[in-house]
């Protein structure tokens, strides 16, 4: 018998809405950051950025999709896909050659979704009405996965984001008026933030129904600000047992209608000097669930903070006291 999840997996997040399992197939297009025009971008991103998984941007986009979709329909039979342009900065790009790649991409048979990886400051409406023809021409959903890493803007401005807060809550207006999902990505033990960081940000999240987050653990790769910064001692990674304690919390005050699509992070072994306390990821999710078994944590178990929360406990105070 399968245990049930003390938050909703992103698998069961798929399977709700499509009915099935579906599948990520990573996409690669030679697009940069802008945040790296002047120069060396976010103090924790490397210039690899994070489709380590995907092929060669060079390929074509269909030939990348057919080929990664071999490989996934043989290992799990899959049916339905999502075409995942995961790496950098995908509307950084001139809108008509943005246009093309996405395209080529919904035009792939199976293909039931597009999921964009990009900035909160690289959203416009231009953009936006492109993806919107696309919906209407292909009938592809589609989810915008927006990097905010951290509620805390002054640790944004220290990771050099080049984007604070203001910005990320723009972008998923804007997006969700398009009628589109929007995946929000975060990191919960950047330097100099607190388990209060980490709260507020669920809480940001919730307030604005991103319909699903990644949650990943701090990674130093090589040659990025972070990683000089730690090597010289002028920064710190808080404990693996702090960060077990900050994901929990992070899940009790999330939304229980938010997909969970990640609580930790990957990144090949040589091109990192620290990456989940040198523990595998699996071990770490099994530490994570004991820990919130121990706790009686679970997704939502705080969730009470939005909808007038001071009417509804002066309510339940006025209740409490007549009987």
């Amino acid at each position: 018998m399968v245990q049930e999840l003390p938050y909703y997996a992103y698998s069961e997040y798929l399977k709700d809405k499509y009915g099935e399992k579906v599948y990520k197939l990573p996409v690669n297009l030679p697009v940069s950051c802008p945040n790296r025009l002047t120069g060396r971008g976010c103090a924790f991103c490397s210039e690899k950025g994070a489709g380590f998984e995907a092929m060669d941007c060079r390929v074509p986009v269909k030939e990348q999709l057919k080929k990664t979709r071999q490989r996934i329909e043989t290992k799990y039979h899959a049916r339905k896909f999502i075409a995942y342009f995961q790496n950098y900065t995908n509307t950084f790009l001139p809108l008509t050659q943005f246009c093309s790649y996405v395209d080529e991409a919904a035009g792939v048979q199976d293909v039931v979704e597009l999921a964009i990886s990009t900035r909160p400051d690289c959203i416009s409406l231009e953009y936006l009405e492109a993806l919107l023809d696309v919906r209407r021409r292909y009938g592809s959903n589609i989810t915008i996965e927006l990097g905010l890493q951290t509620s805390n803007y002054h640790t944004l401005m220290r990771m050099n984001r080049g984007h604070t807060l203001a910005e990320f809550i723009d972008a998923v207006l804007a997006v969700q008026a398009y009628g589109f999902e929007v995946c929000a990505h975060v990191i919960l033990n950047l330097p100099n933030d607190e388990l209060s960081d980490t709260i507020e940000t669920a809480k940001i999240l919730s307030a604005l129904r991103v319909q699903t987050v990644k949650a990943h653990s701090l990674y130093l790769a090589k040659g990025t600000a972070l990683c000089d910064a730690y090597e010289r001692g002028e920064v710190t990674i808080c404990s693996k047992e702090e960060y077990l304690k900050r994901l929990a919390s992070f899940l009790d005050y999330l939304s229980p209608k938010i997909g969970v699509e990640r609580l930790f992070s990957r990144i090949p072994f040589d091109d990192a000097i620290f990456c989940n306390w040198g523990t595998s990821w699996w071990k770490l999710r099994d530490e994570l669930l004991e820990y919130m078994r121990e706790k009686g944590s679970f997704q939502g178990r705080k969730f009470h903070y939005l909808n007038g929360s001071a009417l509804k406990q002066m309510q339940r105070t006025k209740e409490q006291e007549a009987f």
